[in-house]
């Protein structure tokens, strides 16, 4: 809202010009290749600006994408209020976030193994204290493996669909699938009654 339909494309605002024009290239990409019809749909009305504005373009984009263009933005008092808007108290939190989660969904893509993985990109864990809605203990918490960026998904899917399945489907997959070992992916001793996590599942 600050910045204008079309921030996304304003070099002045990013940090690292290098980054930001990867991105925009990666975009063009993108919006090239895109099949769906609000796109074809607004080409087909405007020559110019290049890129349709944010409201469009950012709903054909990569996450990994996304998350470059929020990482690389150079306003930090914007960062912070969008990280607020999801009930994380800063936005170096989320920033990491959405790398570790990038990380993750890369893995699931190239069917990558994940499940005792040790993961180069940690996600930064607030203490619960700091975050407005249910949280886990963190100082139990390895970050370098799967459960601290399930935890850090959970915690956002939560914020933003709160009647979402994710917290179920988990456990129902762990209990139904007892031969694999959770603490190889970091899920430590008690963790079902974490806050986060705890659950009623009907057995």
């Amino acid at each position: 809202m600050k910045y204008g339909p079309f921030w996304f494309m304003e070099a002045d605002l990013f940090k690292d010009s290098q980054m930001h024009n990867d991105c925009i290239n990666n975009i063009r990409a993108e919006l090239s290749r895109t099949k769906e019809d609000f796109i074809k749909s607004h080409f087909r009305k405007y020559v110019s600006p290049e890129m349709p504005p944010a409201w469009k373009t950012l709903e054909v984009v990569s996450f990994g994408t996304l998350g470059k263009l929020y990482g690389n933005f150079s306003d930090n008092a914007i960062k912070k209020v969008v990280a607020r808007s999801f009930d994380i108290p800063q936005h170096v939190y989320l920033e990491s976030w959405i790398a570790s989660l990038a990380a993750l969904r890369n893995c699931c893509a190239h069917h990558s193994r994940v499940w005792n993985r040790v993961f180069p990109i940690k996600p930064q864990l607030p203490k619960a204290k700091w975050m407005r809605s249910t949280w886990v203990d963190v100082s139990i918490v390895a970050k370098n493996r799967l459960f601290a960026i399930l935890c850090c998904l959970l915690y956002w899917v939560n914020n933003i669909h709160p009647d979402n399945t994710l917290r179920t489907d988990i456990v129902s997959l762990l209990r139904y699938n007892p031969i694999v070992d959770p603490a190889a992916m970091g899920f430590p001793v008690g963790w079902e009654e974490e806050p986060l996590w705890c659950t009623n599942l009907v057995s």
